[in-house]
């Protein structure tokens, strides 16, 4: 009996696609413009082979310096726009926000893993509004933060204990803080010391949303009839992973909320973004949705991105040892020996200021951040952008230009600084939070995250090169992408030591809360 392997199936699969592709390209209008230039592509099968999957940010730069601005290409039928330009992604983006503020409609991600109902998935309408409109009330303003200051103030402070003790767990003590931060101020969830299981689900649940966000990683995204192919279907793996990807995030969903519903039945709930929700209000089956998945949303947009940059920061005072002593100088001078800086030193120290800033674009979090949908044509810059098209903003490329930054591979905080008549750089929080109706709405936070860890650490630690067996070792600046939306720093080994005595009394001290 003769049987068809995996490939055979999968390129019969291909093929059908490809036949209703041809159709859409016999039957379809003749276009009022001409697409952006991009790569030639294929006959029948378009761009599929020139989408790269490793760092595609970096083709992505490429192509902006062949083709301009714009880049499109076409896969099996989906336009896809690459901007490579903060002017052009502003215009895009931000001044036709009514057009551009869609989200693509990912099989894999959305209907099948089941994030579909998550703020950065949602479509934009009256859900939106409201998951913007809960987050808002909690990290939308600088008063609004303030509120979780304490939360922030008492987790740093245990996180320089974590590392003073085993500095050699340096990324492990990163991802428990900022996932210890976040829960409290989620769910008024305080996190176990070692292995917490709300801290290792949203690992786990993060790094599966990164990749099955990733554009091009599967191919069910741009031919969803694959949706139906059963899973014991020779090729359908990625319906296996996307079943016990499916059971992560329902327990994402459910667990953390339904341990603060507990806690308020018992009269021992804390203040939280839930409780807060929740208490005093009768909800109706959609609204308690809707409350579930902001939490998720804020929950996950902190326990994932912040631990990118923060790393970034013990790596970038690696290489960089004359901008730690910079800000250690600064830091010195304002703050003093005898205690730990806190949020009311902000306005006292800009160049510490600037060192954040330079941390979220010096190695960036988030390279292409998440695609727009057009949900209309549109006709930009004399080019056709058809309804529906991808629009991918290539934020590594923007916070990397060398039009805008001098010497952009070089940490440097007085970039944005003022001096000697010359204006400080562009902000990067106007690019790498994202563009539009669609920019993250944690980004306060976020700000506020990285200037913490950065004035606390460096108020206590020297951070320097390994030295082994006599030989010092210079860590490569590479991120690790596991063909994923978010854009890790690959582990690398420092040396943190504290800077005196007087520093270790303020560990020792301080993080007994």
């Amino acid at each position: 009996m003769l049987t068809l392997t995996n490939v055979a199936w999968l390129n019969l699969l291909c093929l059908a696609g490809v036949g209703v592709y041809l159709l859409m390209r016999v039957f379809s209008k003749k276009n009022p413009a001409p697409y952006p230039p991009g790569p030639a592509g294929l006959p029948l099968i378009g761009n599929v082979l020139d989408m790269p999957q490793i760092k595609p940010w970096l083709i992505f730069t490429e192509w902006g310096k062949k083709y301009g601005d714009i880049s499109h290409v076409e896969v099996l039928g989906q336009h896809i726009m690459v901007v490579n330009s903060v002017k052009t992604a502003m215009d895009m983006l931000e001044k036709k926000s009514t057009v551009y503020s869609g989200r693509p409609v990912l099989p894999m991600a959305g209907e099948l893993v089941g994030w579909k109902h998550s703020l950065p998935l949602i479509s934009y309408g009256d859900r939106f509004r409201q998951h913007r409109k809960n987050l808002h009330r909690i990290i939308g303003s600088r008063a609004a933060l303030e509120v979780y200051n304490p939360i922030e103030d008492i987790e740093t402070r245990r996180f320089l204990k974590r590392v003073f003790e085993t500095p050699d767990q340096l990324q492990e003590h990163v991802r428990h803080t900022a996932g210890a931060i976040i829960l409290r101020i989620s769910y008024g969830y305080e996190v176990k010391e070692n292995g917490d299981p709300f801290v290792d689900l949203a690992g786990r649940a993060l790094d599966q949303f990164s990749r099955a966000t990733h554009p091009g990683a599967f191919m069910v995204d741009f031919m969803p009839f694959l949706a139906k192919v059963p899973e014991w279907f020779p090729g359908a793996g990625f319906k296996r992973q996307a079943r016990e990807w499916h059971e992560t995030v329902e327990e994402m969903v459910s667990a953390p909320y339904q341990f603060v519903k507990d806690q308020m039945a018992a009269g021992i709930a804390p203040k939280s973004f839930i409780s807060d929700l929740l208490e005093d209000h009768t909800l109706t089956a959609e609204e308690n949705d809707i409350v579930r998945w902001s939490a998720v949303s804020l929950y996950g947009g902190g326990a994932d991105t912040s631990v990118s940059a923060i790393y970034s920061l013990f790596l970038a005072m690696t290489l960089f040892p004359d901008v730690q002593k910079k800000a250690q100088a600064e830091i010195d001078a304002i703050v003093g020996p005898d205690r730990l800086p806190s949020f009311a030193d902000f306005n006292s120290l800009p160049y510490t200021e600037a060192l954040a800033k330079e941390v979220l674009r010096w190695n960036v979090v988030a390279p292409m951040g998440f695609p727009h949908r057009v949900t209309e044509d549109d006709i930009h810059n004399g080019y056709y952008i058809p309804k529906d098209s991808f629009i991918i903003a290539n934020i590594w490329s923007m916070l990397n230009d060398p039009e805008t930054y001098a010497n952009p591979s070089e940490f440097n905080p007085e970039r944005f600084l003022a001096s000697d008549g010359k204006e400080p750089e562009t902000e990067p929080r106007t690019i790498c939070f994202g563009f539009g109706r669609r920019i993250c709405p944690g980004l306060l936070h976020a700000e506020a995250s990285v200037w913490l860890f950065a004035v606390r650490s460096l108020a206590v630690f020297d951070i320097s090169k390994v030295v082994e067996d006599g030989v010092e070792i210079t860590p490569k600046v590479d991120q690790l992408c596991h063909a994923g939306t978010i854009s890790h720093p690959k582990p690398f080994k420092c040396s943190i030591k504290a800077r005196s005595a007087k520093a270790i009394a303020l560990i020792e001290q301080d993080a007994n809360y």
